[in-house]
This record gives C-alpha cells, structure tokens and sequence, in this order.
C-alpha cells in the first residue's frame, strides 16, 4: 500500500493545496488537489474517489477530473459517497446550473462520473480496498474511513471535532499502520473549531487519550494555511509521541504490516 499526499491543508493559499490522498495510483481519498497534482495520464489512472463529505474543499475536483476523463476513456469514475454526500453532489454540483451533470454524460447508461451512495455505518468495497466508514462530528454530514488492502490499513479521521466512534474504529482495527488526524485550528481559536467541527493541538492531544494502540503513527492533516506557522509551533511545544505533519508531495509505503520510511517532500 502507497500513500501519495496531493494535498492536505485546510485551504488553498500559495503552494497549499486542500485533501486528497491517493492509494496506489488508482483511488482518491478525497478530491481537493488531484487536476493540481497529477498529469493526465495519473488522471486517467484513477479508478474510485472515496468522500469523507461534500464540503467544496474536499470535492471540487471531482468534476473538473470528469472534464477531463470525459471522451477519453469508456469507464466510469466511481464516486463513493455518503448518502447525505452523494445528494449534496446531485443538487449542488452535477445539476446543469453549477456544472454540467457527468454522472448522465455522455449517457446515462455509461456516464463518466458513477455517484455510489454508501450508508456511513456500513463496510463497502472500492476496487480493490475493504472501506469502513464511522460517523463523526462536522456540521454535514462527515465520515472517517480505515480502509483496507486485506493486509494493511490506513485510518482518516476525516473533518471532525472531538469524537468516540472514529477511535473506537481505529482501536477494532488490527491492520492499520498509520491515522491520519484533521487538525484546523491553534487552540486560541477553540471556539470557532467547536462551531466548525475541528480539532485544535489541545482537542487532539485529548482525542489521542482515546487510542489504546501503542506506537502507531499519527499524521496531521487540514491545517488552515493561515495559521499553520502558529500550529506548528503549538504542536512542537505540546511534543505529542509519535505525531507528526503532513506535508504536499510526501510518500508512505506499506508492505506486509512494515512502514517504509517518508519519502521526498516537493
């Protein structure tokens, strides 16, 4: 299992570009830097795009990736998303208004987008993965995810502030190697990530209480552009074990239960 990381800050400011993870080439874990980051022959590629909910930042490149597909190959993009997501894409994106409706182009028998609703409490597969969904707290619907290859796993907690269910998951799981954890806000803003669904350094050392695995790997991911020097600085003064930073263009690998190192940072 290889993990590339397109894109995982909180907005979108110089070379700072919103969530997507991509597994071994062909499934997206969000769509918020794929047509950024990738040629179009890595577009291609692409197989399954699975949302953790249908905020702009996490799926405003799912149509701009349908332009691109459309016409140059005869299979669908599959969209997994909640049920609450996938109406949120009907309504407010693929609707003729906002943008041309792909998941009915060139026809609605073999369209280039395939919306696939998932239930947020139920296992589901894309491609080759076993995906795990958990509820967790965001002011939509949003969900955390471990998804699986049959021998390694990743968790995503995805958009969330404090939750139980999204560790419980995480503690079942007896595949996953590494989590990666939303962090949005510096503590001084508490207020405005309780409003928002966000984690700041002093929610998430407390959330981090709640794993019962010892030595995993915890990354963080969604760090609002705007304040990532002062949560940087915050999160080296709390000095959490085992936690660390995302950064665009790095690279974790998987094999058989063993880390590989991080690769290049671009």
């Amino acid at each position: 299992m290889r993990l590339r990381v397109l894109g995982c800050s909180g907005g979108e400011l110089g070379r700072h570009r919103t969530t997507c993870f991509l597994l071994d080439d062909t499934l997206a874990i969000d769509a918020g830097a794929l047509t950024a980051s990738l040629t179009l022959e890595e577009l291609e590629r692409v197989e399954h795009v699975v949302l953790t909910h249908g905020h702009l930042d996490h799926v405003k490149d799912v149509p701009l990736l349908a332009d691109l597909l459309v016409g140059r190959r005869g299979r669908s993009l599959v969209v997994h998303a909640s049920t609450a997501c996938a109406r949120t894409l009907a309504e407010s994106l693929f609707n003729d208004r906002l943008w041309p409706d792909f998941t009915r182009i060139p026809d609605a028998r073999r369209p280039i987008v395939k919306v696939v609703p998932f239930h947020p409490h139920r296992r589901f597969r894309a491609g080759a993965y076993t995906v795990d969904p958990v509820p967790v707290h965001h002011p939509v619907e949003s969900v955390g995810f471990v998804i699986s290859d049959g021998q390694d796993a990743i968790a995503v907690s995805g958009d969330t502030g404090p939750t139980t269910a999204f560790w419980e998951l995480v503690n079942a799981a007896e595949d996953v190697r590494a989590i990666l954890v939303e962090t949005s806000f510096p503590s001084r803003l508490q207020a405005l990530a309780d409003v928002s669904g966000h984690l700041t350094p002093a929610t998430l050392a407390v959330e981090l209480e709640k794993l019962d695995r010892d030595g995993l790997p915890v990354f963080l991911y969604h760090l609002k552009p705007a304040f990532a020097a002062e949560l940087r600085r915050e999160l080296a003064a709390l000095d959490l074990p085992g936690v660390r930073v995302l950064a665009r263009g790095q690279q974790l690998a998987w094999t058989s239960g063993r880390r590989a190192p991080p690769r290049g940072v671009t």
